[in-house]
């Protein structure tokens, strides 16, 4: 586990936030999509043309799917390393830098104080938006996949854990493999392993 905590600490700005317990998940929220909607709305603001893509992502994107009730969001810029080009915009828009990850196509992270959501920033073209977005879509097309998914992620999230990203991992193998039977290309293998 010290490895994990070693990994975690290299790419998040402050303190990791520790789970030490198990997850909670909420029942799909309605409210979930018009949350993504008024940050898409900031981001826009915040960031004008340099917002190339701003998508709904991850288990609160997918009617009918239990998720913690965290909205993920997929923003797509010229060039993610660029930090100047949109950080200080985006602070100014009340989110916050908290995970700097070069190493896995140039990934960045924003949080909000007042909203709970995680802001995933990439590069527009980068392969990993596809398989986000091809995931989400599949599981809202395919209700077996979707229940599937969900049943392993309830299993999943009564287990005891440190960090979030931790329960994140251990899902991988099924959203690897549900991936493969929505034709999503296979990971980058090129870019390093993300922490754990």
């Amino acid at each position: 586990m010290k490895d994990y905590d070693k990994a975690l600490r290299q790419v998040t700005i402050g303190e990791p936030q520790r789970v030490d317990g198990p997850i909670q998940l909420a029942e799909y929220d309605p409210e979930w999509p018009r949350a993504f909607q008024r940050e898409r709305v900031r981001i826009s603001q915040a960031l004008g043309a340099r917002a190339r893509l701003i998508e709904h992502a991850g288990s609160t994107s997918v009617p009918g799917l239990a998720a913690k009730p965290r909205i993920d969001i997929v923003l797509a810029v010229p060039d993610s390393a660029d930090e100047p080009a949109y950080v200080p915009a985006m602070e100014l828009a009340g989110y916050t830098l908290r995970i700097r990850e070069p190493g896995w196509h140039e990934h960045r992270l924003f949080n909000r104080s007042d909203t709970d959501l995680n802001l995933h920033v990439f590069t527009v073209g980068c392969s990993e938006i596809e398989r986000m977005l091809r995931f989400r879509d599949w599981l809202r097309e395919h209700a077996d996949e979707r229940d599937l998914y969900l049943n392993e992620k309830r299993r999943l999230a009564a287990q005891t854990w440190e960090y979030m990203q931790q329960y994140a991992d251990a899902k991988g193998e099924l959203v690897e493999a549900i991936l493969a039977r929505a034709g999503a290309p296979p990971p980058n293998l090129t870019e390093r392993e993300r922490p754990g």
